[in-house]
């Protein structure tokens, strides 16, 4: 870190040094010269201060010798404390980044010298020798030792703000991902290990946040890890190819020791041991804060999607099947742990995620993912989530929209995946915890006739054939009820399941009316 900012930084170094010492400077002159004209004095009054005895210096020199040493003492005493006590908080390696801290250093060494040539100083003065120049920069420098305390002690609580302590962390990792080396860093193996080295921190000081239920700096690390890789990821295709491989010391490594050789080989094949560390690091964030801190596991949903989409958009199908894969992680861990309400949030983060693959034309991956959120809906489903199933249903469908939108050739197995949804599970558990997947199905048939596309219809109308007339009363019944586009709660998705436009919601009943067993609304 430069030394610039500890001389230019308004509110933490320059600012205070320039209102203390022109406080000091003004106090001193003022009542200096009050004393001076109201005695009468002859001369000229800063003369006069130069007009140095011997006897007095000689005590007064030592004396300054020893406030320099007991300043000294004072703030090693203080910022000991201070950091051991951020350490302790956030990260053991923030004591390592303090003291490789160029301001730091600066600082300290100039209160060491200033101590050192009071004393020799002091030893110096002889009755026939008065060394001038050394007794003016000894008070010079005292007088700095003592205005730059305070606003060093600023300086030092600035440094070690979490938000600041994250940043500089941040800034490390990307510099030495991107190949940025600084000094004592020859090769790419330094580089990494300084990458991994940071972001093990920005884990370690989330995970410490989340156990201590502090939001906001697991926040700001969860971000700055989102950050890192879409930084990275813009900049891959430019970085040497040595950087990818995975070398003694990343093997050695906790997140990759435990991994079987293919995997490892796999993963240097595919150039991801950056993205595989960070996002295991979002693992354990996620992990620790499920069921306790839910705002940190949307977040990180949030993030590992604007991942993905970074990949999406360097053109790195890799790392966003990782980001797909740990998408997949984040729900098993959810669901174990019945957390409804964030599965409900990590589902819809995700289908986005989904939706921008489909953009991309990056059908094979789509129609793969589509295969998951089935999976994991009926896994839903088995352990009584039933919401968590419905939400996989409707998100299937929008799925559905947008592939037929895009006439992306996924679209077929999505819309296979959807059907295929309830099959499974209709054997183990009652039929009527599935109404919200055949409303989502319903749903998505008004939209095919809208588009003029009646035989996707005509597919969902045969699976839908057999149900009995009461549930598709009711179903039929929970789709027309709905008005209002906006959810009567705060939520992250905004709308209604069930809302459609009035054109659409016309193609519902020509839908419906395709039921034999199905009397028609009144109003048709």
């Amino acid at each position: 870190m430069s030394a610039v900012p500890f001389l230019t930084k308004r509110g933490t170094i320059l600012y205070p040094l320039l209102v203390l010492g022109g406080t000091s400077t003004c106090v001193f002159l003022g009542l200096y010269l009050w004393d001076f004209f109201a005695l009468h004095q002859t001369g000229n009054p800063i003369s006069k201060l130069f007009e140095f005895d011997i006897d007095t210096l000689q005590n007064t020199i030592g004396s300054m010798a020893q406030t320099i040493a007991a300043v000294l003492g004072i703030v090693i005493t203080v910022v000991s404390i201070v950091v051991q006590l951020a350490a302790t908080r956030y990260t053991p390696r923030i004591a390592d980044m303090f003291f490789r801290d160029r301001t730091t250093l600066a600082v300290l060494g100039f209160f060491v010298v200033v101590c050192i040539n009071a004393v020799w100083v002091s030893i110096a003065l002889e009755k026939n020798f008065l060394p001038r120049v050394s007794i003016i920069f000894t008070m010079i420098t005292v007088t700095g030792s003592l205005l730059i305390m305070v606003p060093y002690f600023a300086y030092v609580f600035d440094f070690l703000d979490p938000d600041r302590v994250v940043e500089r962390i941040q800034r490390e990792a990307v510099a030495a991902a991107i190949g940025e080396r600084r000094r004592g860093e020859k090769t790419s193996a330094d580089l990494q290990r300084s990458a991994l080295s940071s972001v093990e921190q920005l884990s370690d000081i989330s995970v410490n946040a989340v156990s201590q239920k502090d939001k906001a700096i697991a926040s700001g690390t969860v971000d700055a890890l989102r950050d890192l890789l879409v930084t990275y990821l813009a900049k891959k295709r430019h970085i040497p190819a040595e950087w990818f491989a995975i070398g003694p010391d990343l093997r050695r490594n906790p997140d990759f020791v435990a991994l079987a050789q293919p995997t490892v080989d796999d993963i240097t094949e595919k150039r991801l041991w950056l993205e595989w560390k960070a996002l295991r690091q979002y693992q354990t964030i996620y992990n620790e804060a499920l069921g306790d801190m839910p705002d940190i596991n949307y977040l990180i949903a949030i993030n590992t999607r604007y991942i993905g989409e970074a990949a999406l958009e360097a053109n790195e199908p890799e790392a966003l099947a990782m980001a797909i894969k740990f998408f997949n992680t984040y729900l098993r861990a959810t669901l174990n742990k019945g957390d409804i309400r964030t599965a409900y949030n990590v589902l819809h983060q995700y289908r986005q995620l989904v939706e921008r693959a489909i953009t991309k034309g990056e059908d094979k991956l789509v129609a793969a993912t589509a295969q998951y959120f089935k999976y994991y809906g009926q896994v839903a489903h088995s352990k009584v989530l039933s919401f968590v199933t419905e939400t996989v249903g409707y998100d299937l469908a929008t799925l559905c929209e947008r592939a037929f939108e895009a006439k992306s050739a996924a679209h077929d197995r999505i819309l296979d995946h959807l059907l295929e949804l309830d099959r499974e599970a209709e054997s183990q558990q009652q039929e009527t915890m599935l109404r919200g997947v055949r409303r989502a199905q319903a749903k998505l048939a008004s939209f095919y006739l809208f588009h003029d596309a009646e035989p996707y219809a005509r597919r969902i109308f045969d699976d839908m054939k057999n149900e009995s007339a009461e549930r598709l009363r009711s179903i039929r019944k929970d789709l027309f009820v709905v008005t209002s586009r906006d959810f009567w709660e705060v939520s992250d998705r905004g709308t209604n399941f069930d809302y459609m436009d009035p054109p659409q919601k016309e193609k519902l009943k020509i839908f419906f009316s395709w039921f034999p067993n199905l009397a028609p609304l009144p109003s048709e």
